[in-house]
């Protein structure tokens, strides 16, 4: 049996989507929690100066806690974080509306440290639609905007896309793209999961997954626990292959409602898009400090030590590296 207390001690450890309430509390359970790195949201809906404003608020945290987290903007930040026992910050989005109607400001993004981008959520914007409305695929503009993401290594997500969007940024890309949080909808049927065909569809064009652990979305909804996680990911596993797949758990921790009420409003505001009723995450890694648990989950259920150590960090880190090309 693996020592899973070790593996997890010296294994990078990365998730691939956390949009928690930040604070110095949160940092201190990533720490608990021997996270690595994480794809840390700082763009849902807002425009280019509400982003702008959320980057700002941002450097503050990275300069207020650097005993804590640093910035990540190539992937040998990610190793630094593991060297000096920090977890390391990538900025991302989770909707390229702060892109706005300018190409311009992709580079100005890249540039403040924006690694990862969605292209829509859950609604149409002006690249493409997502995944709660008819879907109209990628726009001419759209196309434009995954091209400058290319060119300047930003990676495209399309965790909250539209099917027929997703296939067409699929293959419009030149640069692997990624669901960075999604679960199978073989599982469990939910406008938010990935068929077998498209989960198949984005590995074999070196796409990137990563599984979600949010309860809605499981099998067994909020009476999951971190095996059904576990399942889930061996479930994308077995169709995509285990050098394609990472962990993504679309951590909420320190929200309340009115988070969420934004979350599942159109622009924030305006339609009502879904009802998660309660959110609760699987027990066992219920606060990101419980991250250990899910490395002694793997051991128990009879996962390799590369096995793990793929899925945990080491598959994020080559597919960024591939995209960021550093």
């Amino acid at each position: 049996m693996l020592d899973a207390k070790a593996l997890h001690d010296n294994a990078i450890i990365f998730d691939g989507l956390v949009i928690a309430k930040w604070n110095r509390d949160l940092f201190l359970d990533m720490k608990k929690g021997g996270l690595t790195a994480a794809n840390c949201t700082v763009s849902v809906w807002e425009g280019f100066k509400g982003t702008i404003d959320n980057i700002v608020e941002m450097n503050q945290f990275f300069e207020e806690n650097n005993d804590l987290i640093i910035p990540v903007t190539k992937t040998s930040d990610i190793a630094k974080a593991k060297a000096e026992g920090k977890t390391g910050i990538i900025l991302g989005f989770q909707n390229a509306n702060a892109f706005e109607d300018q190409i311009g400001y992709v580079e100005i993004f890249k540039k403040l440290g924006v690694g990862i981008v969605q292209m829509a959520y859950n609604t149409q914007n002006l690249v493409g639609t997502g995944c709660y409305e008819r879907d109209g695929g990628l726009s001419g503009f759209g196309r434009e905007i995954v091209a400058e993401m290319n060119r300047v290594g930003i990676m495209c997500d399309l965790s909250h896309v539209g099917p027929q969007t997703s296939i067409e940024v699929i293959e419009a890309s030149t640069a692997p793209v990624c669901y960075s949080h999604c679960l199978p909808s073989g599982l469990k049927e939910h406008p938010r999961n990935k068929s077998d065909e498209e989960l198949k569809f984005i590995a074999d064009r070196n796409g990137f997954i990563g599984v979600t652990m949010f309860a809605p979305f499981l099998k067994k909804g909020i009476d999951s626990t971190v095996d059904d996680y576990v399942e889930a990911i061996d479930y994308v596993i077995d169709i995509a292959g285990e050098d394609c797949v990472g962990i993504g758990t679309d951590f909420t921790q320190g929200h309340d409602k009115a988070f969420f009420d934004m979350l599942t409003h159109d622009k924030g505001y305006a339609r009502n898009l879904t009802n998660f009723g309660k959110i609760v995450n699987p027990l066992g890694i219920r606060t990101i400090g419980e991250f250990p648990n899910l490395t002694a989950c793997m051991v128990k259920h009879g996962w390799s030590e590369e096995k793990i150590r793929k899925v945990m960090g080491e598959n994020w880190v080559n597919v960024l590296k591939t995209v960021w090309g550093e």
